[in-house]
Formats: C-alpha cells, structure tokens, sequence
C-alpha cells in the first residue's frame, strides 16, 4: 500500500469510497468540478492511500491562510484498523505546518459513531464551545 497526493483523477475511486462509508455526508459540493477546484485550490495538501491500484483511503485538506481544514477522511472497510487513517492524516498535517498553518479543524456529523471515535481517540479535542452556522451563498 502507497500513500501519494491526490490527484484530479484519483476522483472516481475517492467518490466510490466516500459513498460507501457510513457517517460520510456528501453533497454537490462533492461533485467531481468541485472537488478538482478544491484540489487545484489546495495543491499537495490532499492524499489517497492506494492497494493494488485501487483507492482505500483518502484524506482531504485545505487552509485558508490562517487555520487547516480536513474534510472526508474515508478508510476502506477491510483496510481499517491497520493506521492509515492516522498516516493520512499525518501526511496532511505536515503539509499544513510546512506551509506555516499550526491549528486544523474538522467536522464530524453528531451521528457518526465511528468518526466521533476516531478523532476522539486519534487524540483530536472535541470543541463544545464553537457552533457551526451555514447559509447558501
């Protein structure tokens, strides 16, 4: 198994994962335009972890110049359990330092039991004093 930068056409393979994985939401923000945009946006910052030519890990990452983000870290069912979810994450976050960000956020969906104890026990602080508000642009 590899971990290499996502690239453009690491989509196909990242969304089949994405939409097999419990607790993942996905909406048109995922869409394949939006995701390369969001890759080109945020160049070596993303990764995918890769077994025989197929996908079965990713990790995508973005800053706005101030704090990082990671959005859709997905491991494949039978791959878990074996760290590439803390090497995704750990290629990512380097790359966040080396480009001078030092604090990442992430958002995991209340109900997703995996996800919340994954962060939790990656060593991840659950933050109780922040609310997320949204709105369409």
């Amino acid at each position: 198994m590899v971990i290499r930068e996502m690239t453009a056409e690491d989509y196909a393979g990242a969304y089949e994962l994405w939409s097999r994985t419990e607790g993942m939401g996905l909406s048109e923000a995922d869409s394949e335009e939006r995701i390369k945009a969001f890759l080109a946006r945020n160049p070596g910052l993303s990764f995918v972890a890769v077994d025989d030519g197929r996908i079965v890990g990713t990790v995508l990452c973005g800053h706005d110049g101030r704090r990082g983000y990671l959005y859709h870290v997905a491991v494949s069912e039978p791959y878990r359990n074996r760290g590439i979810g803390k090497r995704l994450v750990a290629h990512a976050l380097q790359r966040l330092r080396d480009e001078r960000i030092d604090k990442c956020h992430l958002f995991v969906m209340r109900d997703n039991a995996l996800g919340l104890a994954f962060w939790s026990g990656a060593g991840w602080t659950r933050r109780g004093d922040i609310l997320m508000f949204s709105s369409a642009t």
